[in-house]
């Protein structure tokens, strides 16, 4: 099937472009058209590189082909249709592409967590794509520059939404490389129409953070940012610390918003004192949003797909969950799991704390999670599957608008976290 693209000026200038930089970066607004301009671009480097094999690098592999292989139909997979082929070898899944020039193996993989990096050593590459490359861990990303050191033209391609200036990928990789940098708007989209963009600057404006981020493409402090205290070093662990003294679940449910269900497990740690404290993990993240893929699941699905999960968890871990807290506002999910034998309580969404008139109820919680933040109770635990991506996601876009309220928005796995946090601080912390 053909499909007719039309490219914005920005698109076709980033696309007709000369190699003659180590790495370019697309870095900008969500829905600046940036990451399909990237497809043509890295489309028209495999026809003119000598080097066989390639890497697209995303936080997990499922994300590296959904970005860049597939692309939401613009990816390479589709740019090559009838001249390419999904396959497997010893190094793993790739995208085989056949140029006039010969094959070409670009490789997906992901590349969010510490041991990432394992997949690629050895491997002697042409080029490396990096999909949101601020979520990738940077010891992938330095490994995989000195994977292309031997290529005939070293080419690297990132792009990313405008980071905290102080972000590591920044100093770390920006600052140091032969770079070429291109900033992305809205109004560098050609399918985007006036209509939608102004509905999305009028969401935009409710947080000056995001307003000044994902409208004028600026990097700032993220100030408006809930949980910038969260970091994506301490706040991550590759294994579990600590004797595990309970687990359990915590979802929360939409049919046109998202879905979602963690599990967490609770450990007991020595520290260098001597002392003992309760250490909160979230180890694991059942997510789907209708919005985001345009397919719109029954409840009685999610409760199917959540016991799925439920399994999948005991079968990894081995430990049994004391409860499965769900949202009370969740009723149908509730009465769906329910149905199948999966028995689950209200989950607290801080509706009996008492507060001012002032303040809102959720503060309670989000003060709560910053505290376990701060004060090293809460980390991510590294996982293969139904890992963290959507809550990292989240956790940067999670935000107060302009009377510092929170932002009814990027707050589904926010909601969650919220409530797994507030069992944890009352059964451990605060007692």
């Amino acid at each position: 099937m053909v499909k007719e693209i039309v490219f914005s000026p920005k698109q076709k200038q980033i696309i007709r472009a000369p190699f003659d930089h180590e790495l370019e970066v697309n870095e900008g607004t969500p829905r600046s058209g940036k990451t399909t301009g990237g497809h043509f671009r890295f489309a028209r480097f495999l026809l003119e590189t000598n080097d066989t094999n390639h890497l697209i690098a995303a936080y997990n592999q499922e994300q590296a082909f959904r970005l860049f292989i597939d692309g939401d139909g613009t990816g390479l997979m589709h740019i090559f249709e009838g001249n390419c082929q999904i396959k497997h070898d010893e190094h793993g899944d790739h995208l085989l592409v056949y140029t006039p020039k010969g094959e070409r193996r670009v490789y997906y993989k992901g590349a969010g967590k510490a041991n990432s990096v394992g997949a690629i050593t050895g491997m002697s590459l042409g080029s490396v794509v990096f999909c949101e490359i601020n979520l990738l861990h940077m010891s992938f990303i330095q490994e995989a520059f000195r994977r292309t050191m031997a290529a005939h033209i070293p080419y690297h391609l990132a792009d990313l939404n405008p980071p905290s200036p102080m972000h590591p990928v920044i100093k770390e990789v920006f600052e140091v490389r032969d770079m070429r940098w291109t900033h992305w708007t809205m109004d560098d989209n050609p399918i985007l129409t006036k209509e939608r963009k102004e509905k999305l600057i009028e969401t935009l404006k409710k947080s000056p953070y995001l307003y000044q981020r994902d409208v004028e493409g600026k990097r700032v402090m993220p100030q408006g940012v809930i949980y910038s205290n969260f970091s994506m070093t301490e706040n991550v662990d590759s294994v579990l610390k600590g004797e595990v003294v309970e687990t359990y679940f915590v979802a929360d449910a939409g049919q046109s918003d998202a879905t979602t269900c963690s599990y967490n497990i609770v450990t007991m740690q020595r520290k260098e004192d001597g002392t003992y404290q309760h250490h909160l993990y979230r180890v694991a993240n059942y997510y789907h949003s209708g919005a985001d893929t345009g397919e719109t699941k029954a409840m009685s699905t999610y409760a199917q797909e959540i016991k799925q999960f439920m399994r999948w968890c005991f079968q990894k871990w081995g430990y049994h969950h004391s409860a499965l807290f769900v949202d009370p506002a969740a009723k149908s999910l509730r009465e769906e799991l329910k149905k199948i034998g999966v028995a689950n309580k209200k989950a607290d969404n801080n509706a009996s704390d008492q507060v001012s008139k002032e303040k809102m109820r959720i503060e309670v919680g989000i003060e709560r999670a910053k505290t376990c933040i701060d004060e090293g109770y809460f980390s991510l635990l590294e996982t293969d599957e139904y890992d963290h991506y959507h809550f990292l996601q989240e956790v940067g876009l999670y935000v107060r608008d302009t009377n510092g309220n929170p932002v009814d928005d990027n707050n589904h796995c926010m909601d969650e976290f919220r409530y797994s946090i507030n069992y944890f601080y009352k059964k451990y912390i605060k007692r």
